[in-house]
Order: C-alpha cells, then sequence, then structure tokens
C-alpha cells in the first residue's frame, strides 16, 4: 500500500524574514538532484489551510528560451511579498524518478517521469503554529510507490531503479538541509511507517 511522504526541516530561533532565503535555498537543489531548476507554480495561503489563497500563480513559459517556470529567488520573490505570521507559503517544482509503466497489451517498461513536489514554507501562526509539527519548511514528495515498488518483481533491474531514486532521495535531502542550514530534519509518512523499514523488509523479500 502506497503512502505519502514528507520531509519535515526546522532552523533555530528562525524570523520570519529568513524565510524567503530558507526556501530559495531548498528549491535551489532540486537541479542538482534530478529535479528542475524553475519553480512551477506558487501560492500563498492565509491562516489554515481551509481558507482560499491570496495568492496564486503559475508560471508558463518565461522568457525567451522554452524553459517552463520561474527562477526560485524570482518565485520566492514574488510570493513573499505578502509577508504575514499567519500565512503559508507554497511552491510547486518538478523531480524525476524512475517508474514502472504499465500498459494494456504491452510489457512494463522503466521509464523517468517527473512529479511535483510540494514545497512550504509555514509563518509561525499559520494553522495555529502547525510549523512545530510540520517544520518550518516542509516537502511533500507524493507517493512512495517510486522508492518500493511494491506490486512489481524485485528483479535486477527493479531492484537498480528503486535504488536509484532512494539513493536520489538521501541526496536531496542532505543536500536541501545542508545548503538552507537546517538544524533537523525528518523523513516521514502520512500512516506514520517507516520508509527505510520498509525497504529493508522489501529487499530482504528479494535476497
Amino acid at each position: 500500500m502506497s503512502d505519502t511522504l514528507y520531509l519535515s526541516l526546522w532552523y533555530p530561533n528562525l524570523r520570519l524574514a529568513a524565510l524567503p532565503d530558507k526556501l530559495t535555498a531548498v528549491l535551489s537543489e532540486f537541479a542538482a538532484h534530478g529535479g528542475e531548476a524553475r519553480v512551477y507554480a506558487a501560492t500563498v495561503w492565509p491562516v489554515s489551510w481551509s481558507e482560499s489563497p491570496v495568492f496564486q500563480r503559475v508560471y508558463g513559459r518565461s522568457g525567451s528560451g522554452s524553459e517552463r517556470g520561474a527562477e526560485p529567488r524570482l518565485a520566492v520573490e514574488e510570493a513573499l511579498e505578502l509577508l504575514h505570521d499567519d500565512y503559508a507559503y507554497e511552491f510547486q517544482i518538478g523531480w524525476s524518478l524512475w517508474e514502472l509503466e504499465t500498459s494494456a497489451g504491452l510489457d512494463a517498461r522503466w521509464v523517468r517521469e517527473p512529479r511535483l513536489v510540494r514545497v512550504t514554507g509555514y509563518g509561525p501562526l499559520f494553522d495555529g503554529g502547525g510549523y512545530e509539527q510540520d517544520g518550518h519548511i516542509r516537502l511533500d514528495f507524493g507517493a512512495d510507490t517510486p522508492f518500493l515498488e511494491e506490486e512489481a518483481e524485485l528483479d535486477s533491474m527493479a531492484a537498480r531503479h528503486v535504488e536509484e531514486n532512494v539513493r536520489q532521495l538521501v541526496e536531496l535531502t542532505a543536500a536541501v538541509e545542508k545548503r538552507s542550514g537546517a538544524t533537523a530534519r525528518l523523513l516521514w509518512s502520512e500512516l506514520g511507517e517507516s520508509l527505510a523499514q520498509r525497504l529493508a523488509a522489501r529487499l530482504g523479500v528479494a535476497n
């Protein structure tokens, strides 16, 4: 059963004015670890998730080139012009992983598929101080399927692709922690299950 995977980052005595630099640092690491260099969309949420956004922008192809999106610093600057203690700032950025593609009548094949990761920075008063549990910055990676592929036969090729996905996740996690100066991080799932334990069990079955 697939689960949703998150990474939470905390910073000591973080001042709200420092949040833009932290978000820019996190978003800027994606390009070096299987992701895109530009932000696809930005949304600003007031007070709690039940409220309507006060700002939302989907960046199309900008400039004279064909690249889609906005540079992280520019996207962060635009969204965080509305800098408030009780706002949350969400950015979507592309990240590619190996996934098993199955089509009717065709053999399953491994392809690198892009997915959107949500990177959210929290004001200290947003959602009743939700940052204490979710982190000053939280990354939502979506379903953890590419890191386990529990429905697939774990042959040598599958194991190699799963291993590459996990290595990419580990390297990105370490890079965003170091680049942004986080003092604590937690990789966690919606159902509370440990990805490391599930992966060890998965590989144990293969052996």
